[in-house]
């Protein structure tokens, strides 16, 4: 009970300290809800006895996609860039595609919902395409595979101005070149 308590009054504090101030693009905070610390090394190692399923790759046809059958967007609550825990196994099997094929890049493209100032949008988008990046990195992908971009309240998935609508825009969507 108390970790559920320091959990929430950490994110309350977290989130106000980014309501405060400026937006601060180098610190990405990434939940670790293990018990234990694991080095990339440790990931690639233990890769093959994931609790994700196989990943299917494209055909060469297809370069622009990425592997088959998995989500290729990771969804936010409001106003947060902490990647939920129902979104990890699509981060994961991103990452065991990525790691199969070196030569494969993804731009992570953040969104967000159209409420808020377009600057504070473009902030918390670059923020959930980070959190996802530096996600993605603790999992054994090479940064230079990575590149999260802002794209805010432009693009919605979807338009309208009821929670649904709402919920499917703030995103970070898996887009391979």
């Amino acid at each position: 009970m108390k970790k559920v308590i320091s959990g929430m009054c950490l994110s309350l504090v977290l989130m106000l300290v980014g309501c405060a101030s400026g937006v601060k693009l180098n610190q990405v905070p990434v939940e670790d809800k293990s018990s234990s610390l694991v080095s990339a090394d440790e990931v690639n190692a233990l890769s093959g006895k994931s609790a994700v399923t196989s990943v299917q790759t494209t055909a060469l046809g297809a370069m622009n996609m990425g592997p088959t059958g998995v989500e290729k967007v990771v969804y936010f609550d409001y106003d947060s860039y902490a990647i939920k825990a129902e979104a990890q196994p699509t981060v994961e099997a991103q990452a065991k595609f990525l790691r199969g094929d070196k030569s494969r890049k993804v731009s992570l493209e953040g969104h967000t919902d159209d409420r808020g100032g377009r600057e504070y949008n473009l902030g918390l988008a670059q923020k959930r395409s980070e959190a996802v990046k530096k996600s993605l990195t603790l999992l054994g992908v090479s940064e230079s595979q990575i590149e999260a971009v802002s794209l805010g309240k432009e693009k919605p998935a979807v338009s309208g101005n009821d929670e649904a609508a709402y919920a499917k825009n703030r995103r970070v969507e898996f887009n391979y070149r």
